[in-house]
């Protein structure tokens, strides 16, 4: 039996990088309660009690906070799921997705 030439090249890839990471903040607003605010830290970020609530403090103090750093995929699936979360509550809880300073 013949072997055939394969008329494929096979290219070795060798620039592999870590994914880009995003960081997830939460904004302040005057409508949503802070026990809510503990509740998506906790549900959707996965934070503890202790944590959720220092950052609930934080938002409410400095407006915003950094909630978490993730890939792309889930820093949008998480703001995703927060987000309609607090629309079946009646509450206007804002948070976005932003490239993770270098």
């Amino acid at each position: 039996m013949e072997q055939q030439q394969s008329s494929f090249k096979e290219k070795e890839r060798t620039d592999l990088r870590e994914p880009r990471r995003f960081k997830v903040i939460i904004y302040n607003d005057d409508f949503t309660t802070m026990e809510f605010v503990v509740k998506i830290l906790t549900t959707v970020f996965y934070k503890s009690t202790a944590e959720a609530e220092a950052l609930m403090m934080q938002v409410h103090k400095s407006q915003s906070a950094v909630v978490g750093i993730y890939t792309y995929d889930i820093a949008q699936s998480k703001v995703q799921k927060a987000t309609r979360m607090a629309r079946s509550e009646g509450f206007p809880l804002r948070l976005t997705v932003a490239p993770e300073e270098e």
